[in-house]
């Protein structure tokens, strides 16, 4: 059997017919380097924005739009990319939104002005939301059982390691190329990767072209994307007083996505398919769950990385590269911990994420701590061994949650699901990189103390990641209590054998 025949065969809700990819594992690896460019890119910008800025003599509200422009519009294409990938072909999508993300990259790094460079980021944010939902479905397609759990292992290291490491690869690359042009390498190093990743990719992923499901409810694109805008827009804008002039987009973004609920729901009733099957969120066990803890743990986990920035290198006078390394050890930690607990997920579930977002509040904690109260000199260095101790609670919270969120997804509404938790998670990530920074500024104008400016911007983003542990504590004890067998789809269900027999 080919690849491509492999990729064929949808196997079933109970997965009998699934037949292993012999490829598996160099497509797993493909996507996984795809997606960490992608990735990489949200926070990597960041440390060259003093750079752009002097190079292209760009106004502070326009150098913002390099990295909120494309978080923007890669939040916008999660899930009609998901969608259009389940509908059509994961690996087609996926190939052409990966020579897209090489174009727009090689674009970024070319740019003479910076409303070129705007233009070039917001096309190579929608490639890499385009990309993005690929992932996750198709490790849910090309691996079952235990190995779903060690590659989903593999995809949270990615996810945290991406996260973490941006600004210690963005400092690297300046402090080689130098800093004159050295920004235009931070999106140049893009391009020889991603070739050849388009070249592996199309060898080794496989097909998943499907007879009758090429429907694609264009009206709910159209409710989905307004009312996603709608909510990221005023988060983008927030350095240049967004939040206070667009707030009414806040409410009109509510109701568009409740218009958006409604028609998915009429959808479903009629028997059509929905963009967004809203039974994911209702009968598939652990879905809505996991998607709340993860929405909350990006909330808080992706402001904190500018909030280290701001404070090492505009209080301790650090340099990028310098600011990038004090917290590496977040990065190795969860980088380690996440490929261990893919292959422990199976084992433990849920308790896993506890345990992780238990880490994650205690190293965050004490680094604020003694970030806030040892002597300068020394505290970047103590605080190594507690920013670790984070890193791996954070490895123990992304790829189990991922898995235990998406494991009873039927493998046909695998990209829409993973699209759906992603988009969750990048407006997470919205909300903590516009309220994070702002509030570290609004203490720092008050008291004009960067060390009690760190500590209460920590402390915020710590409340958030405690609801995050309170939401996943609660779902394991109530799993843990309940022992029930995983529930399914109502058409699923109605499908079934047993069900036909009884009817």
């Amino acid at each position: 059997m080919t690849t491509s025949e492999a990729g064929d065969r949808e196997p079933g809700a109970g997965g009998d017919d699934y037949h292993p990819d012999p490829h598996r594992w160099r497509a797993l690896w493909v996507t996984l380097v795809a997606g960490f460019m992608s990735l990489l890119d949200v926070t990597i910008v960041a440390v060259a924005l003093p750079t752009i800025q002097n190079d292209l003599h760009a106004s502070p509200a326009q150098v913002q739009w390099v990295v909120s422009g494309y978080s923007l519009t890669f939040a916008l294409a999660l899930v009609t990319a998901g969608r259009l990938g389940d509908a059509l072909d994961r690996r087609r999508i996926f190939l052409l939104a990966l020579c897209g993300f090489v174009v727009f990259s090689a674009a970024c790094g070319a740019a003479p002005t910076i409303m070129l460079l705007v233009v070039a980021r917001l096309a190579q944010g929608l490639a890499a939301g385009f990309m993005a939902p690929q992932n996750s479905a198709l490790i849910q397609q090309l691996f079952r059982g235990a190995e779903r759990g060690r590659a989903f292992g593999y995809f949270g290291a990615t996810v945290g390691i991406s996260s973490a490491s941006g600004p210690v690869i963005g400092g690297t690359i300046l402090a080689l190329a130098g800093d004159e042009a050295g920004w235009r390498w931070v999106f140049y190093v893009n391009v020889p990767i991603g070739i050849l990743a388009v070249l592996l990719g199309r060898r080794l992923l496989p097909r998943t072209r499907r007879s009758g499901r090429g429907h694609v409810d264009v009206p709910g694109v159209l409710l989905l994307g307004l009312g996603v805008f709608a909510f990221m827009y005023p988060l983008v804008q927030a350095e240049s007083g967004g939040l206070s002039r667009l707030w009414w987009m806040f409410p009109v973004g509510a109701l568009v996505l409740t218009l958006f609920v409604r028609r998915q729901r009429r959808l479903v009733a009629r028997g059509a398919q929905p963009l967004l099957d809203p039974r994911l969120f209702t009968t598939v066990r652990g879905y809505a769950v996991g998607a709340g803890v993860g929405t909350l743990y990006f909330l808080g986990f992706s402001g904190v990385w500018l909030v280290f920035a701001l404070f090492y290198q505009h209080g301790l006078d650090f340099s990028p590269l310098r600011s990038g390394l004090a917290v590496t050890p977040f990065a190795l930690g969860s980088a380690g911990a996440a490929v261990v607990s893919g292959r422990l997920v199976d084992r433990f579930g849920r308790l896993l994420t506890v345990w992780g977002l238990a880490g994650v509040l205690v190293g965050l904690g004490s680094t604020a701590l003694l970030l806030r109260f040892a002597p300068l000199d020394i505290a970047p260095w103590i605080a190594a061994p507690a920013l670790f101790i984070g890193g791996v609670g954070g490895g123990f919270v992304v790829s189990p949650n991922i898995t235990m969120t998406l494991r009873d997804v039927p493998v046909r509404m695998a990209g829409a699901a993973g699209g759906a938790l992603q988009t969750g998670q990048r407006l997470g990530a919205a909300v903590g990189t516009a309220a994070l920074p702002g509030l570290f500024y609004l203490v720092l104008g008050t008291t004009d103390d960067y060390r009690v400016a760190l500590g209460i911007a920590l402390g915020a983003a710590l409340t958030t990641m405690l609801t995050s542990l309170a939401l996943a504590t609660s779902d394991w004890w109530r799993d843990r209590r309940s022992r029930a067998p995983h529930r399914k789809c109502p058409d699923e269900v109605a499908n079934s054998p047993v069900h036909a027999r009884q009817n």
